[in-house]
């Protein structure tokens, strides 16, 4: 099974960036506790703070990939060009977030990527990738 985790702007700075919302942990170093939690399964990883580069990654997996777990950050409540990537492409996704977005700023509260996604995660910290992970695990096609 082969997954990608995409993340968009600013979660390159996890663990530094508002640790009061999203925690100390950078995300490599979650990234490769999940790597050693979910051996068998061919995870892949991509981040980026600009908006076509993400567009062009869920392009390239698109119809090759098992999963897509995507956390869009700032891009979720803005980017139509990426909630229309997904809806372009056979993979299905799962959208993330970190925060509770639904506690936090009013303009936070839609995501144009969530009616081209399977479901949403939010509010569970970083653990919501994992269980996003389970997910496609657990409902292979």
């Amino acid at each position: 099974m082969q997954l990608i985790i995409i993340n968009g702007p600013n979660l390159n700075l996890l663990g530094k960036r508002e640790p009061e919302i999203y925690g100390n942990s950078s995300f490599e170093d979650y990234y490769k506790t999940l790597k050693e939690d979910f051996t068998n399964i061919d995870l892949h990883y991509f981040q980026s703070n600009h908006e076509g580069e993400i567009v062009d990654k869920i392009h390239e997996i698109g119809f090759s990939f098992d999963g897509i777990i995507i956390n869009g950050a700032g891009y979720s409540h803005t980017s139509v060009a990426i909630a229309d990537a997904l809806a372009a492409v056979n993979t299905p996704a799962v959208e993330i977030h970190i925060s509770n977005v639904y506690q936090r700023e009013e303009f936070r509260h839609h995501s144009h990527l969530t009616k081209n996604c399977i479901g949403i995660i939010s509010g569970l910290g970083l653990e919501g990738y994992r269980y996003g992970i389970d997910f496609f695990t657990k409902n292979k096609k």
